[in-house]
């Protein structure tokens, strides 16, 4: 065999051996558009996917303008990461790439305000399950564990202190196939709140922060927490985070 022939080999072994090595687990879209209110912490969100992914050898692409999603563009992702998105952000032609993504088997993630997105859209408020509809200040209160078994939790107490912005929601009961993960305890701090005829009137003692479920073909998870800035930087909430990227991309627990 000539030494050209030999040389092309070898670097073409290289080549597949150095591609496979270097395979990442999954692939995520980073949705930070918003068409409404636009959250401090997005900022701190951004720097922190991105060491999550080194940490967790992922691949993470920003797109902080959600336009121009289609079938083929978003045929290279494994799941979509919506963190504190506000509005409706999606045409029409893009909602219907987003279904047949999750559609074919495909995991979406949602953050904090990604549950103040896209009301009129039915099927996204089908997969997000509950959808925002007031809060008070900022606080601390006790949040409960169900699931210490989900990917990311399994260091967390069963009750621990938590501050951040907690959501009250527009229907706050429990849906059926809706596995919930944590809770918080109203008793624990402030409930009211009152914007105009937009009043807080609590859960009472079933408050949902964090939940999963499957959904149309696909896998879906959100958490209310990701308001204060410094959560990004908070090991326990990367920890949290990170396991329901994982279990959206992968279907893994």
């Amino acid at each position: 065999m000539h030494s050209f022939s030999k040389n092309l080999i070898c670097t073409c072994v290289l080549a597949l051996m150095c591609s496979f090595l270097s395979a990442q687990q999954f692939s995520a879209l980073l949705i930070t558009e918003t068409a409404g209110w636009q959250h401090e912490s997005s900022f701190d969100a951004i720097p922190a996917m991105h060491k999550l992914a080194s940490r967790h050898d992922f691949k993470v692409e920003l797109k902080q303008k959600a336009m121009r999603l289609n079938d083929e563009w978003l045929a290279k992702y494994d799941v979509i990461i919506m963190i504190n998105t506000t509005g409706d952000v999606f045409n029409d032609a893009e909602q219907a790439a987003i279904e047949k993504f999750i559609q074919a088997g495909k995991g979406w993630v949602g953050v904090h305000a990604a549950s103040d997105t896209e009301y009129d859209w039915k099927w996204y408020t089908d997969m997000v399950g509950h959808m925002f509809k007031i809060h008070p200040v900022v606080q601390t209160a006790m949040v409960d564990v169900h699931d210490n078994s989900f990917p990311g939790l399994n260091t967390w107490p069963k009750r621990r202190m938590w501050t951040d912005e907690f959501y009250e929601y527009k229907d706050g009961t429990r849906r059926p196939g809706f596995n919930y993960l944590i809770t918080v305890d109203e008793t624990t701090y402030n409930t009211e709140a009152q914007w105009g005829d937009n009043k807080s009137r609590g859960h009472g003692d079933f408050h949902p922060m964090s939940w999963y479920h499957n959904y149309d073909g696909g896998r879906a998870w959100y958490t209310n927490f990701g308001h204060v800035p410094a959560v990004f930087s908070d090991k326990d909430f990367l920890d949290h985070l990170y396991g329901g990227i994982f279990w959206a991309a992968k279907g893994k627990k």
